[in-house]
């Protein structure tokens, strides 16, 4: 009976105590937590594998044409309907989605890194450099984005390339003013003298104390500034500054779709829904990594 006891009595010989929680476990209870943040992160994975893999996704020819099957809404053989041309516009969709989100990933490259490069220049130096950079970024911030961008792209050109270019120069201030705020942050810290007091270079500081520590906030702006980027990328393809038809491009299909309003919702309104979705999950994702950097 006493050996019975001890057992039951016995931990499992399986078991390690001392060890933490089931990564797994976790991992689950995060996501019943967090369950928006899955949704969008999902979202902006299927909008990115549109982008890398289309044709799977999407295996039909995006500028080929049934003339029987045109102005044919949504069923289940078109799940978006279809175009004046009979174009299955789910497919176009899918296929735009590539040049789309590149000349929108372009567009927020070059702004992070001029911005973040112009404000970890205007933090570190201060004086002179700092007034003039900062009231230069406070004149830019002061024009709308939008208006920016098409300043820059009277001076560029037509084409995606140079509208993600004018995209990009019109979100170099946003960067610049956070990337400096930071900066001037994180010179503060005590570590940050430290560094300075011990006689180590002032570029490795900026590397590897100032940069390490002030990119958070401004990586949550890349992933809110990308949502902004693919409104203004579609907006000015919208306008006619993008890509030309039939190239499929978000922008050029709502664009293609406004003459027939009345009797085809769809051309105009499922594009407009996937840019929109896109845009609210990755304002989702935006706020949550700024959660999680405030703590």
């Amino acid at each position: 009976m006493p050996d019975a006891v001890a057992l039951r009595e016995r931990p499992d010989s399986g078991a390690k105590p001392g060890l933490p929680a089931v990564p797994v476990r976790q991992a689950g209870q995060w996501v019943r937590g967090n369950p928006g943040v899955v949704i969008s992160g999902l979202i902006v994975l299927l909008v990115f594998g549109w982008a890398v893999l289309p044709g799977i996704f999407a295996s039909g020819d995006p500028l080929r044409g049934i003339p029987a099957q045109k102005l044919r809404g949504p069923s289940a053989a078109h799940w978006f309907g279809t175009d004046n041309l009979g174009r299955d516009l789910y497919t176009r969709v899918v296929h735009g989605t590539g040049l789309s989100l590149s000349a929108t990933v372009f567009a927020v490259v070059i702004g992070l890194v001029a911005g973040a490069l112009l404000g970890l220049v205007a933090g570190a130096v201060g004086g002179v450099v700092d007034t003039v950079l900062m009231r230069i970024a406070d004149v830019l911030l002061s024009i709308p984005d939008l208006l920016v961008a098409l300043v820059a792209i009277t001076v560029l050109g037509l084409g995606t390339r140079n509208v993600a270019i004018a995209v990009g120069v019109s979100l170099i201030a946003r960067f610049a003013r956070v990337m400096r705020g930071e900066v001037l942050r994180v010179r503060q810290a005590p570590y940050v003298e430290a560094a300075f007091a011990s006689g180590v270079r002032w570029h490795t500081v900026l590397l590897r104390h100032v940069l390490r520590n002030a990119y958070g906030p401004v990586a949550a702006l890349a992933v809110i500034d990308f949502g902004m980027a693919v409104l203004f990328i579609s907006s000015l393809s919208f306008l006619g500054y993008g890509a030309k038809p039939p190239t499929p491009e978000w922008g050029t299909l709502i664009s293609d779709g406004r003459g027939f309003l009345a009797t085809a919702w769809w051309l105009t309104t499922i594009p407009g829904l996937v840019i929109i979705v896109l845009v609210l999950a990755t304002q989702r994702l935006a706020r949550a990594l700024h959660k999680d950097d405030a703590r």
